[in-house]
């Protein structure tokens, strides 16, 4: 113990030494894990991305691990603003038929990023695992189920959408966001969509309902096999 105290250097010294600040990066780099956050194995992440898509898309995720590593002292607010314009920038919109050949296929992350397409609920499930990844409470964050009006301000023509809800108090008005827009903005100016039911890895709600109605992963299993797949990608739930 005595020598190596004698080798120790007090942190005060290296606070603003770049080497500090690199091992720290690699710390966080490797596992983002504390109380609230939920823990990704990027070595097991990045391996897998290497494995199933080549070298070309692990550069991708590796930026997705760069920007999430950059976001942990930021506010929740900068913090969602940074993931939305994250997948904004990373992902085209593509139907399950076209990239999947299934009318409904719910990808996890690392689909989403390797194939850097995807469709509503691709999108959503990035954007919630990454906040999730940010320290954002699970209780702040739901998947909605929406009807989407489509067709202009006077169509009646609706389908099937899913965008994510960020919810600063439980009864609060949600922030949306959303694969058709690149804007975060309160569900009240978002008048095209007309909420069906929500869920995260804790509940189910009906509608505006404030009580969970259901275990989400008994009542979706594409829900459950998301949590089962990215676990095996490095997600530690």
């Amino acid at each position: 113990m005595s020598a190596f105290r004698s080798g120790c250097v007090s942190l005060s010294k290296w606070r603003n030494r770049p080497l500090l600040h690199f091992l720290l990066f690699l710390i966080f780099a490797t596992t983002l894990v504390c109380a609230d956050r939920l823990p990704i194995q990027f070595n097991t992440f990045l391996e897998k991305m290497n494995q199933q898509f080549g070298p070309t898309r692990v550069v991708v995720a590796r930026n997705w691990q760069t920007m999430l590593v950059q976001s942990q002292n930021k506010t929740e607010q900068q913090k969602i603003l940074i993931v939305n314009d994250f997948f904004a920038r990373n992902l085209r919109y593509r139907t399950d038929i076209q990239l999947w050949q299934q009318n409904d296929y719910w990808a996890t992350p690392l689909e989403t990023l390797g194939k850097g397409l995807g469709d509503c609920e691709d999108y959503a499930i990035a954007k919630y695992i990454s906040l999730r990844a940010l320290g954002i409470a699970d209780s702040k964050l739901r998947l909605i189920y929406v009807k989407a009006q489509i067709g202009g301000p006077n169509s009646t023509q609706t389908q099937a959408h899913m965008v994510l809800g960020y919810f600063v108090t439980p009864n609060a008005q949600p922030l949306i966001l959303d694969s058709l827009i690149t804007k975060v903005l309160p569900a009240a100016k978002r008048t095209d969509l007309s909420p069906v039911f929500s869920f995260n890895s804790q509940g189910l709600w009906a509608n505006n309902s404030t009580q969970s109605v259901a275990n989400p992963t008994a009542r979706l299993s594409r829900w459950r096999n998301i949590i089962e797949q990215t676990k095996l990608e490095g997600v530690m739930w």
